[in-house]
């Protein structure tokens, strides 16, 4: 059985929890490998409209087991929260869902140190969501991290509280005159979070090398995408960890050796959240157009998103990083108002053309995109599950994305419920998935 990475060809949002959410009913299990409670996955079943922040999407798929790895980190009030509202909408959660022992704690002076160092950026702001989980990942890199183990050892918890605490409110005073916390305010609450989160935190590593061995299969789900990567992302506009496909071994344990394949999720135009580099970017009536039609608001924050048309160049990138297999694209039926529609090819650079995402800072923020400009398709593609049946514009620019890129999609999103989907013959995705065939109603 295949073991399958899903990962963001963009900047985030491009809908990885609906592709999750139709593969899940054919893997065993769907571990999330990074990122915090600053991502939202979105998925549509029926009228139910369910936002996931830390619990992998596969959680809505009865008996399927959800690992939060050790990759991500974890604000214990929220992910209780997240855990409690799936409860009362009749999710099971008890033997569904795994947490990694390993995984970091994002603190109450996490929270707070995010918003004061974001304020102090001024122009250089990144964007952050204000959860913590920034600081959080410092404090892992500098070996000051808190870790879900620690929750269940009072002392060592108490202990290690007493140590940052003497040096994080340092900082929150006198550097960014903020408030200050107490070891006793963070503590009793968190002892509670412990009661409540014990019987699901485990050694996740040690189960899905187990299941692995067993034949199951995993999904592993990303977080963010590619282009907010601490490494191959438009840094410093980027999230703390590794959003890119290499990120699901260091995030799970479980080795390269044993994934099987990529896959890659990207709109059929761009959108951003936050600050930072976007050559593609669109102002005014255009963009507000595409943020209506696509209703581009974040689901953790509910900002509105920065939109703009497809970049082949981030595109073609996010292939080569990754070791994209294949692609679902998404969304195709907000275009379908649009009298054309562009691809951004290259950018223009002090008079030079480049076809390959920049390496510095100053050539993103100078660099304007070359388009190609194609006839729109102004008829509805809501709804349809072949891809005869789409209009011979929209199949025109699909297959020319493909070419642009350099990889063939797997399936096409024409809408936001998980039925709304095309899945393309002869892809990656219904090789590895052979019970895919037949799983999407016909309308």
């Amino acid at each position: 059985m295949p073991n399958i990475v899903v990962v963001g060809s963009q900047w985030g949002d491009e809908g990885k929890g609906k592709v999750v959410d139709i593969l899940a009913p054919h893997v065993d299990a769907v571990v999330r490998y990074q990122g915090g409670n600053n991502a939202g996955h979105t998925v549509v079943v029926g009228r139910e409209k369910f936002v996931l922040h830390s619990i992998p999407s596969g959680i809505l798929h009865p008996g399927l087991r959800c690992v939060i790895g050790c990759g991500v980190v974890v604000d214990p009030a929220d992910l209780i929260e997240e855990m409690e509202a799936l409860v009362r909408r009749g999710i099971v959660l008890d033997g569904n869902l795994y947490i990694s022992r390993n995984a970091h704690l994002i603190m109450p002076y996490h929270r707070a140190l995010d918003l004061a160092m974001e304020a102090k950026l001024g122009d250089r702001r990144i964007g952050t969501t204000g959860k913590g989980v920034g600081p959080a990942y410092m404090d892992k890199a500098a070996r000051l991290g808190i870790r879900m183990a620690d929750l269940l050892n009072e002392p060592l918890f108490r202990e290690k509280l007493e140590f940052n605490l003497t040096r994080k409110n340092r900082s929150l005073s006198e550097v960014y005159d903020a408030k200050t916390f107490t070891v006793e305010e963070i503590l009793g609450p968190y002892l509670r979070y412990a009661g409540w989160l014990a019987p699901y935190i485990t050694d996740t590593a040690l189960l899905l090398n187990r299941w692995i061995a067993n034949g199951q299969s995993v999904l592993f789900e990303g977080a963010q995408g590619t282009m907010l990567d601490v490494d191959h992302g438009t840094y410093p506009f980027i999230t703390s960890s590794s959003t890119t496909a290499g990120g699901a071994s260091t995030g799970t344990g479980v080795p390269p050796t044993k994934i099987h394949g990529v896959l890659g999720v990207s709109k059929v135009y761009t959108t951003r959240v936050g600050g930072g580099p976007f050559p593609t970017e669109l102002r005014g009536k255009m963009a507000e157009a595409l943020r209506a039609r696509g209703n581009e608001y974040g689901a953790t924050t509910g900002r509105p998103r920065r939109c703009g048309w497809f970049d082949a160049v981030v595109g073609r990138y996010a292939v080569r990083v990754n070791g994209l297999d294949t692609i679902a694209l998404t969304k195709l039926d907000v275009l379908d108002e649009f009298e054309t529609v562009k691809i951004a090819v290259g950018y223009r650079y002090r008079g030079e053309l480049l076809t390959e995402v920049p390496s510095e800072e100053r050539i993103w923020n100078e660099a304007e995109p070359v388009y190609e400009e194609m006839s729109g398709w102004q008829c509805s593609t809501a709804g349809l599950r072949d891809y005869a049946e789409l209009p011979a514009k929209a199949r025109q620019y699909v297959e020319r994305l493909a070419e642009v890129v350099g990889c063939d999609f797997c399936l096409v999103s024409t809408g936001a419920v998980r039925d709304d989907t095309i899945l393309m013959d002869g892809s990656p995705l219904v090789r590895w998935f052979p019970s895919l065939r037949g799983s999407i109603p016909p309308r």
